[in-house]
């Protein structure tokens, strides 16, 4: 297995300028290990994926649950890893900073904290104190022994505010604030993408996987975009095969889903690596 560090290291270099990569995004350690031997260069997790597979809704896993679940990612690939880390499991700056520290013990490479504050009343928190909690993550995440790449959410457009003038101040606050990558997952228009673009000097990341979207690998390249995440929409396709596969044996008594399916035999091949 590859340290920490030589994961850190091919990491940073995916995010050269002018490249562009997808990072899709696991679940549990099958799809991390499927997503290695489809081939893509790093991964990135899904606190919504891994909730679903535990049974719960997005947003409801703690860190408690979590840090085990990065730790078996890491387990299960040599491929580097960065975590979705929600608002960074507290409020305050300190929380957010203590949280990069801990979820760098699991062997991850990178991770995000966003500024979606969990409270329904005020979903976004005010851009100082956001910036602030991105100052103290990337604080702790200097004082580690290797390059941990810190990426700054800001959450607008997933809470009915899809600003982009908004989302562009503080993507530059939280640049200013030390992030490495900066994501403003909701974004769906080439203008706003290339609006953004335009304004940072930091690497983008955009979410692909929504209904409707249709923007290739080809054109986000073209607009300046470093990095593609797909967020819970992996996760969602599967479950949404199984749904399909379960409605088909309950209405029609039939099992044509098994032609879609991949066999045993397969997975036993890729799995026994």
């Amino acid at each position: 297995m590859k340290t920490q560090g030589e994961k850190s290291t091919e990491f940073i270099k995916l995010h050269a300028r002018g490249n562009c990569f997808v990072i899709p995004n696991a679940w549990d350690m099958g799809s991390a290990k499927l997503l290695q031997h489809m081939g893509f260069k790093a991964l990135a997790s899904t606190g919504a994926g891994f909730a679903f597979s535990q049974g719960k809704s997005d947003l409801s896993i703690n860190a408690r649950d979590m840090l085990p679940h990065l730790a078996d990612l890491v387990q299960a690939t040599d491929l580097p890893i960065s975590a979705d880390l929600q608002n960074g499991f507290g409020d305050s700056p300190e929380e957010a900073g203590q949280t990069i520290l801990a979820a760098a013990k699991t062997g991850i490479v990178g991770g995000s904290i966003e500024d979606a504050s969990g409270d329904s009343g005020h979903p976004i928190y005010d851009i100082g104190l956001a910036a602030e909690r991105i100052r103290h993550a990337c604080a702790a995440a200097q004082s580690l022994g290797f390059k941990f790449t810190l990426t700054a959410r800001a959450e607008n457009y997933l809470y009915g505010q899809p600003d982009v003038k908004d989302t562009i101040r503080r993507l530059q606050a939280y640049q200013e604030a030390g992030a490495d990558v900066l994501f403003a997952p909701g974004i769906q228009s080439k203008e706003d993408i290339r609006a953004i673009v335009q304004s940072i000097d930091r690497p983008l990341n955009v979410l692909m996987g929504f209904q409707g979207v249709q923007l290739t690998v080809a054109e986000l390249q073209d607009m300046g975009v470093t990095r593609i995440s797909l967020g819970g929409s992996l996760a969602r396709a599967a479950y949404g095969a199984l749904v399909r596969a379960a409605q088909e044996v309950q209405s029609a008594g039939t099992f044509n889903y098994a032609n879609e399916a991949i066999s045993g035999k397969e997975m036993n091949r890729i799995f026994s690596k």
